[in-house]
């Protein structure tokens, strides 16, 4: 199935947030992105000159023609532009049955503001009718009250009844704690913070990423848990455009989340190190792991495929063909249950990735894996 996924947002002239990010993450994601634009901006990576809201009409006969032909799995709020138009989606959404994600769009990477007091007061519509909220933390304090962010969220989830996920990239905090807050439930995450300027359009990613998980069937954990993987390594790839806050790099996040086994790895045994490394680097594969005293090196190539070469004369080693898997311990498990024989179930290993391994009837070895961001972005990178 191809995830359906309606976007309610503004545009960014300048690429890097808004419908354009929306659009960027839904595509790599595997999904079909449709758009109902709410206001046009004049933007680039130093901030925003101008913005043109869209007449409300238009922007519910936007969502009206996408929802009455092709229909959505899930539904992305992003900016709003104006409170007319916030009530209206309010309206129009009232009685629609989908996962809603809500990204409370106020203020942008540059520092403008995005929202009005009374836009802010109109979200309270959207709120009661959205799956989960992901503010910011300058966005979640002009939200709720408590005594800190915890309590706030809390607060909100009480009085709303939607989740809320609390995004600590705004804090100076480090690592940065993530955590989502369900009536319920709270679950936290924590990753170390990434340095760069290229962080445009971090919330509409994310806020996207997490609609296509949903509608995948996700639970909220599962789909925040793989769209901060979406993010952050589209972080690490931003192509470092623009003088600014510049776009991140979604293009080159083609195979490190998604459904449901990717073959991005290879590992070929080799005899002599140094000239099996010499020749790929020949070849134009980029160099991300040198480790000459346990024979293993890694690298990347165009596209996001990992290959490595492998030397052991105490053991020697066949190739070996990686999928990666997002919920490892759940594939590993039914792929047990239905007769599938593992030489070893999930493992933590201390280069940073969760295996399983197999045998194919060749005896060729398989492995069944998750490393996330570990695997072309390891803290050992070259």
């Amino acid at each position: 199935m191809t995830p359906r996924i309606l976007i309610i947002a503004g545009s960014d002239s300048g690429g890097g947030a808004g419908i354009q990010a929306d659009i960027k993450t839904v595509t790599m994601l595997g999904g079909h992105a449709m758009t109902a634009i709410t206001a046009l901006t004049a933007q680039n990576t130093l901030g925003v000159d101008s913005i043109l809201p869209v007449a409300p009409d238009f922007v519910i006969a936007q969502i009206d023609a996408c929802l009455n032909d092709i229909g959505a799995d899930a539904i992305k709020i992003g900016m709003l532009g104006s409170v007319e138009v916030a009530h209206a989606v309010a309206e129009r959404l009232a009685d629609v049955d989908l996962p809603i994600v809500f990204d409370p769009v106020m203020v942008a990477t540059s520092g403008a503001e995005l929202a009005d007091d009374a836009t802010v007061e109109a979200f309270d519509r959207l709120l009661r009718i959205a799956t989960i909220a992901t503010p910011n933390l300058p966005e979640l304090a002009e939200l709720s009250s408590g005594e800190d962010e915890v309590g706030a969220a809390l607060a909100l989830v009480a009085a709303r009844g939607c989740a809320v996920l609390i995004k600590g990239g705004h804090g100076g905090e480090d690592p940065i704690a993530d955590v989502l807050v369900e009536t319920d439930n709270i679950t936290t995450w924590q990753g170390s913070r990434i340095d760069t300027r290229h962080s445009h359009g971090t919330g509409c990613t994310l806020a996207s990423a997490i609609a296509v998980f949903l509608a995948r069937g996700a639970t909220l954990p599962q789909a925040v848990d793989r769209a901060r993987d979406f993010v952050r390594q589209a972080l690490r790839s931003a192509p470092g455009l623009g003088k600014g806050a510049g776009p991140m790099g979604h293009q080159d996040v083609r195979l490190d989340v998604g459904e449901p086994m990717r073959l991005n790895q290879i590992t070929l045994p080799c005899t002599d190190y140094e000239a099996s490394k010499a020749f790929y680097r020949r070849l134009g594969l980029t160099l991300i792991v040198d480790s000459p005293a346990d024979g293993y090196a890694r690298f990347e190539a165009p596209g996001g495929v990992t290959l490595s070469i492998h030397h052991d004369d105490a053991r020697p080693v066949g190739a070996t063909v990686y999928f990666e898997v997002d919920a490892l311990d759940d594939r590993v498990l039914s792929l047990s249950r239905a007769g599938v024989q593992f030489e070893h179930p999930p493992i933590d290993q201390p280069w940073l990735w969760r295996e399983a391994r197999l045998r194919d009837p060749a005896g060729n070895m398989i492995c069944l894996y998750r490393a996330g961001e570990n695997r072309r972005f390891p803290p050992w990178r070259v």
